[in-house]
């Protein structure tokens, strides 16, 4: 937390929340996790988070997934199955 110009906190952070991995009706594919960020309701509000680091493991913002807002994130080490439904944290800075 950083404190604003009238003393006020300001986060670098939005909450994001773990949905799982990326995967077909067969295929599992662990290494991409689905990631819904809380505040992105579109796939336009997504473009200002590409590229963003991730803190739960250490990762990025890779492209948006569907129309809703989800987004497909690439961690240095694939995410667990216990994070599932986990927090994640999005900064906003580079």
């Amino acid at each position: 937390m950083v404190k604003g110009r009238q003393g006020e906190r300001v986060r670098l952070y939005v909450r994001g929340t773990c949905n799982g991995w990326c995967r077909s009706k067969s295929n599992l594919y662990p290494n991409t996790s689905l990631i819904h960020i809380e505040g992105v309701n579109t796939q336009e509000e997504v473009g200002w988070y590409l590229g963003k680091k991730m803190a739960c493991i250490w990762g990025k913002v890779a492209r948006p997934h569907g129309n809703n807002g989800v987004v497909r994130a690439k961690f240095k080490s694939n995410l667990p199955p216990k994070s599932m439904g986990a927090r994640v944290r999005v900064f906003m800075y580079p």
